[in-house]
């Protein structure tokens, strides 16, 4: 389906719903994919059909596209959004759709070692950025997301606000980042100084912030923790210019470089450093309870996922072979 009004009514409306821009980008793809699939090019045909529809698309993407349950879920979400709330026709009858059977991997996590030898192959921010994911447990969404006052040097913590499932925690902050970040916020203070000279300095404040306390985007306390380098349209706020938050691509691009440069083969991502987090701190004997609660997780099970990291067959059963004389 062609970029078309009706995905600018899809983000009008989860625009005032206040949904992430990630999220609006996301809904906006399935829905598009979803009429292509079914060569639908308007408003009336996505009327006339419904469940049926939605239910071969899913099962299409569960049996052929070989997605995993949670993409699935996603593109379920999304079409579910597009009935009820553009389009004003909740889908009605079950829909009984083919699930994806796409079984969950094992994570990958790197050793102590690897870790070690990864770290200081990566510098300026996305450096700082993959020493919180690790030293954290964040994922790079809510790292790269950091307001200036969701850190907090004197209890030693960072405040994660609309993390997974818009639930706010608190987790640790690692001791060895305490001065590298002080002395990163003063040229992050200078940045934005530099904007507020130029007549600019405002930066997206979430929900309705910005209606209540209109003077808060200048704030200093407000502004990212890691800037892009420069300044961009904001599509949210008709095009203003603004300061986003830097771009995934910058810290998933300096580490694979990281990851090479160390020589490990594994397939190693910026949530492969979270894996690691939750693994490390199950080998200290951390319980697993405060690993959910630092990760965000809302079900434990999520959670154990990492002892089955740690309990692997392989790990400490002697091969036959070293028997050998």
């Amino acid at each position: 389906m062609a970029e078309s009004k009706l995905l600018e009514d899809v983000r009008a409306i989860m625009r005032r719903q206040h949904y992430s821009i990630h999220t609006e980008r996301s809904y906006c793809d399935w829905i598009a994919r979803y009429g292509t699939f079914h060569r639908m090019r308007s408003r009336e045909e996505l009327l006339k059909a419904g469940a049926p529809e939605v239910e071969a698309f899913l099962s299409h993407l569960a049996e052929e596209a070989n997605v995993a349950a949670s993409t699935q879920n996603q593109a379920m979400n999304a079409l579910v959004f597009l009935y009820k709330r553009v389009l004003e026709r909740p889908l009605e009858g079950r829909i009984d759709a083919a699930r994806s059977t796409k079984a969950p991997r094992i994570p990958v996590v790197l050793t102590r070692e690897e870790v070690a030898a990864v770290l200081p192959l990566l510098d300026g921010q996305a450096g700082l950025i993959v020493r919180l994911l690790y030293g954290s447990g964040l994922r790079i969404t809510e790292a790269v997301r950091l307001r200036i006052l969701d850190v907090d040097f004197g209890y030693r913590q960072i405040t994660v606000r609309s993390g997974k499932g818009n639930k706010d925690r608190v987790t640790t902050f690692p001791v060895k980042l305490i001065e590298p970040l002080r002395e990163h916020l003063c040229r992050v203070e200078a940045i934005h100084s530099q904007d507020v000279a130029e007549g600019f300095g405002e930066v997206y404040l979430p929900n309705a912030l910005a209606r209540r306390a209109p003077n808060s985007a200048r704030e200093l306390k407000w502004q990212y923790v890691f800037p892009a380098v420069h300044r961009s349209p904001d599509p949210r706020a008709d095009g203003k210019t603004r300061r986003h938050h830097v771009d995934q691509s910058v810290v998933n691009k300096a580490i694979k470089r990281a990851v090479r440069l160390a020589g490990i083969e594994k397939r190693v991502s910026a949530h492969t450093f979270r894996h690691s987090f939750a693994t490390h701190l199950l080998e200290r004997g951390t319980d697993i309870r405060t690993i959910q609660a630092l990760l965000g997780h809302k079900d434990v099970e999520t959670t154990r996922v990492y002892t089955h990291v740690l309990n692997q067959p392989a790990q400490g059963v002697l091969s036959p072979l070293d028997d050998l004389l």
